[in-house]
């Protein structure tokens, strides 16, 4: 167990002492997608969705979620991001979200990027679900992160 961060010499659940590591600057690249109808595609471009602007809505709580992130997954220490950046794209069966978080500190910001792309689609999904309760959220991953001790990593596109 002893190659287990996150994991004391008795097995148990601890949150890694970040102190000693030398602040840096961080930065996490996140993307996912929501597949949904053509209907509810275009009604979300064109702004008919009937609980209004479903893009404006999960781009604030993407943002906002980057912000909880030491709040919601038990291990992630509480960060003080310097931005976070929720972008969509159109693309033709959905929407791709990418979510960029940044910071100069002692730990890497991937699960606040993760974070705000999971819910800024879970967002998208609450606005619309009344035009598609089909929609689909799918391949939420880590793009890239660069800074900290292990420095730059880019996923490898399949």
């Amino acid at each position: 167990m002893s190659g287990l961060t996150h994991i004391d010499s008795a097995g148990n659940a601890r949150m890694v002492d970040v102190g000693g590591k030398a602040e840096t600057q961080r930065v996490a690249i996140a993307k996912g997608a929501i597949r949904m109808t053509a209907a509810t595609l275009t009604a979300i471009r064109d702004g008919n969705a009937p609980k209004g602007d479903v893009l404006g809505a999960a781009r604030l709580a993407g943002i906002m979620a980057a912000k909880k992130t030491g709040e919601l997954i038990p291990l992630c220490h509480p960060l003080a991001l310097d931005a976070v950046n929720v972008d969509f794209a159109f693309v033709a069966n959905g929407l791709e979200c990418t979510a960029t978080a940044s910071l100069t500190g002692r730990t890497g910001v991937e699960m606040e990027a993760l974070t705000a792309v999971s819910v800024a689609l879970l967002t998208v999904y609450d606005m619309a679900k009344a035009l598609d309760k089909g929609m689909v959220i799918e391949d939420i991953r880590l793009i890239e992160k660069r800074g900290g001790k292990s420095g730059t990593w880019q996923a490898s596109e399949a």
